[in-house]
């Protein structure tokens, strides 16, 4: 965080700041995480971003850590959690944002071990990661776990019928896990953007993304930041009787 970043944090209505919050945020490294983990850094908050590949991270003393994890390894989360307990504690912020989209092809060209993957990192490392940090939350009486899913989640995705049923499984996950959490102080939300203008991209075809864009109303892929902005109000005091909730940043899609 630069120093202006730093003094602005100070002049942010309480209920709008994370200046006393500590954050985890899967696939951290890059691309939408990347912009989550700049945009609640800005707010003040203190970042462990967990990715795979954390070579781009640059690390930041107090306040922003990085820590390599293949979150769909049960022995690497364990490790990557004891980890970030040294570092920060029960983070009071949980950002699953991990996801791969896997092959654009119809259904008979879907191969097996391609389909295992998508949900392996899209939904199975979501309840994975989850179910190991919400019991020191539970204890705490307090938390936000913020999960990244997709307008394919709702209105399906030709082409991708995994990515689109793995996030579908996010959402369910999402509403279900509210509704256990939901006496215990702790909120559970996820946000579902349209196709973002981020290096997932280089996974499908030119024809692909021209399509998906102009099934978009604003008729334009969405932007990284844009949904960074959704997480970070969600992950504020501001936010505070909303749970169980699926956040439209998808320039309309969600409502036609």
């Amino acid at each position: 965080m630069s120093n202006s970043e730093e003094a602005a944090t100070h002049w942010l209505p309480e209920k709008y700041s994370l200046s006393t919050q500590t954050a985890v945020v899967t696939g951290g490294a890059k691309g939408i995480g990347g912009a989550i983990v700049r945009e609640l850094m800005a707010l003040g908050c203190r970042v462990v971003v967990w990715d795979q590949d954390v070579s781009a991270v640059t690390t930041v003393p107090g306040k922003l850590d990085a820590v390599a994890v293949d979150v769909t390894n049960q022995d690497a989360i364990e490790a990557a959690e004891a980890r970030t307990t040294s570092l920060i504690g029960t983070p009071d912020i949980l950002v699953n944002n991990a996801g791969i989209q896997g092959p654009t092809v119809p259904l008979q060209d879907y191969e097996r071990s391609a389909w295992d993957r998508v949900i392996a990192v899209n939904l199975t490392a979501v309840y994975a990661v989850s179910r190991i940090f919400v019991p020191g939350m539970k204890r705490r009486k307090s938390g936000r776990i913020i999960n990244i899913a997709s307008v394919a989640g709702i209105r399906g995705l030709t082409d991708g019928s995994a990515y689109g049923a793995s996030k579908a499984g996010v959402i369910g996950f999402s509403i279900g896990l509210s509704k256990e959490l939901v006496g215990d102080g702790i909120t559970v939300n996820c946000v579902a953007p349209a196709l973002i203008d981020t290096d997932l991209k280089l996974q499908m075809s030119d024809d692909f993304i021209q399509k998906a864009a102009d099934r978009v109303p604003m008729k334009r892929l969405g932007k990284a930041e844009e949904v960074a902005a959704t997480v970070a109000w969600i992950a504020t005091p501001a936010c505070s009787f909303t749970t169980g909730a699926v956040f439209d940043v998808a320039g309309g899609r969600l409502g036609l």
